[in-house]
């Protein structure tokens, strides 16, 4: 019953944006105007999802516990204060009608408890972009675009040197094409959980790239902080959180959200003669330069 009051208040409130009643003065760009601008600029781009939202109310998640200075840190990046730096949110403030149901009533539930720090930090005088367009797959009702959508991402690093940082299970682009179109790939891995604690670890390893590479970044909030450092220091860098994760289900054509085998290797002296086995886990490990 408590279930069902939820779902009817937070169906209410968010009719009430659809009306324009209680919509905050936010803009954000599509999925195609976002990939668009990052494939005719050399910009930089930090996601925000719902994690980061909430970790604003200083809402501990599963791989990473809030702290004040998280918190205010991240709400001083949401309030997109450097023009080159993209900063995405979820387009979720003038219609769901492209969410499947389950999605739907996500993001209604998000709202419902979230809409005031999307009012308070956000910045009226700024378009945002979104962050569905590392999460492009599962949300939607039509997924007739992913394979345009997909295509013009992997355009973005196409014939770039990348450096992916990432957590010890992450392994973005291993078993699949998503990274293929890259000249090079170097990976720097990073701690799975409470990874913005060796913040100042991860710059410093970063910092001893040269300036040409492109960063991609998949180390849940700590993400966000390193994606402004090297912004700040001249480097682009992209924020592409699960990105590979929503590739894969794109591939499988999943009708819902999978777990993937390759996320249970985490390269330890226990697994990493298995691994190697396979070409694939083979060739991501002689990517790895760091691990931290």
């Amino acid at each position: 019953m408590k279930r069902k009051w939820k779902d009817i208040i937070a169906a209410i409130v968010y009719f009430l944006y659809e009306k324009g009643i209680l919509r905050e003065r936010i803009r954000v760009h599509s999925i195609d105007e976002t990939i668009d601008e990052l494939l005719r600029t050399e910009k930089s781009m930090v996601r925000f999802g719902d994690g980061e939202i909430v970790m604003i109310k200083g809402v501990d998640l599963m791989l990473q516990k809030s702290a004040p200075e998280i918190g205010s840190g991240l709400a001083e990046i949401l309030a997109y204060p450097y023009d080159d730096l993209l900063v995405t949110i979820p387009d979720i403030f003038t219609t769901l009608s492209d969410h499947h149901r389950a999605s739907r009533q996500f993001w209604r539930d998000h709202l419902l408890f979230c809409r005031k720090i999307y009012g308070k930090y956000c910045n009226p005088d700024r378009i945002y972009y979104s962050t569905f367009v590392s999460r492009c797959y599962y949300f939607g009702s039509d997924r007739s675009n992913c394979d345009r959508w997909f295509a013009k991402i992997r355009k973005i690093w196409e014939n770039r040197d990348v450096v992916i940082v990432e957590g010890t299970r992450t392994h973005n682009g291993v078993g699949n094409d998503l990274l293929d179109s890259a000249r090079s790939v170097e990976r720097i891995i990073c701690p799975p959980k409470d990874a913005y604690g060796a913040l100042g670890e991860i710059l410093e390893v970063c910092l001893r790239y040269e300036k040409d590479r492109l960063f991609l970044l998949s180390v849940g909030v700590a993400a966000k902080f390193l994606a402004k450092e090297l912004f700040l220091q001249g480097y682009r860098v992209l924020d592409i959180g699960n990105m590979d994760m929503e590739y894969e289900w794109y591939v499988r054509q999943a009708p819902d959200k999978m777990p993937l085998a390759k996320h249970e290797i985490v390269g330890e002296a226990a697994n990493r003669e298995a691994a190697v086995q396979d070409a694939a886990y083979g060739r991501y490990l002689e990517q790895v330069r760091y691990r931290l």
